[in-house]
């Protein structure tokens, strides 16, 4: 059971990525989007850019890897090829973490590109790259199963869209991205510590600045528990909607 499930896993994200993916309209809007938001910002408050590199690593993980994410599976469910994917001898959680890998894939494969560049800019300095690749791989996660769950709750290709935009554009604002928590009004505080980008910006800012791995446990612990309190109601409702 358990080696048809990492088949499964493996073959359904080759799968996604290469249907739907890795295609270039994906690659540059999943690229340049966070650019203009940055450049933007950057452009209209004048400083240190490099403070805004954890942020656009952030964002760039955060969009690439939940956009198509939130979609795919709404539209395998009105193609009828999620029902034959259905049918196969693995299970709905085998089936569901195959579709965040493929999503989870591309945005480390967007967001490594955009690391390239803001190294090459601005130097690698004392990264901590373990702790980076962790935050790095656990937002994936969170972001991807942000994707899945929208995904499951709506029936509608424009309703993954309308919601999944609900979602991510307050935090792309609320966290820390462009203005650090301590400046927001403390109720805006409260908000942005319900968010995972909030999590991960401040690990990958903690990671690029050389911090030890334990400075950052609180963020990587609540990336891994976004996981898993949104991947668990996804497997559910997917599980309920095959019924």
């Amino acid at each position: 059971m358990l080696r048809d499930d990492l088949r499964g896993m493996f073959y359904i994200s080759i799968k996604d990525l290469r249907a739907y993916y890795f295609k270039p309209p994906n690659i540059s809007w999943g690229i340049l989007f966070p650019f203009a938001f940055v450049l933007a910002f950057a452009i209209r408050n004048p400083g240190d850019t490099r403070d805004l590199v954890p942020g656009l690593l952030g964002l760039t993980l955060l969009f690439g890897t939940s956009s198509m994410e939130a979609i795919v599976i709404v539209f395998e469910r009105r193609i009828g090829s999620l029902e034959r994917l259905m049918l196969a001898p693995i299970s709905l959680g085998a089936l569901l973490t195959g579709k965040m890998l493929g999503g989870m894939a591309f945005g480390l494969t967007v967001t490594g590109v955009v690391l390239t560049v803001a190294l090459a800019v601005f130097g690698a300095g004392s990264v901590n790259w373990l702790l980076l690749a962790l935050t790095l791989l656990l937002s994936a996660a969170a972001f991807a199963a942000l994707g899945a769950f929208v995904s499951v709750a709506v029936r509608e290709i424009f309703e993954a869209q309308t919601l999944a935009n609900f979602v991510r554009f307050p935090m792309m604002f609320l966290g820390g991205v462009f203005t650090p928590l301590a400046a927001m009004p403390p109720s805006l505080q409260v908000i942005a510590r319900l968010l995972p980008l909030t999590y991960a910006v401040e690990a990958l800012r903690a990671a690029l600045k050389g911090a030890s791995l334990g400075s950052a446990w609180v963020d990587l612990a609540a990336l891994v528990g976004f996981t898993a309190v949104l991947f668990a109601p996804a497997v559910y409702i997917l599980g309920r909607r095959a019924e």
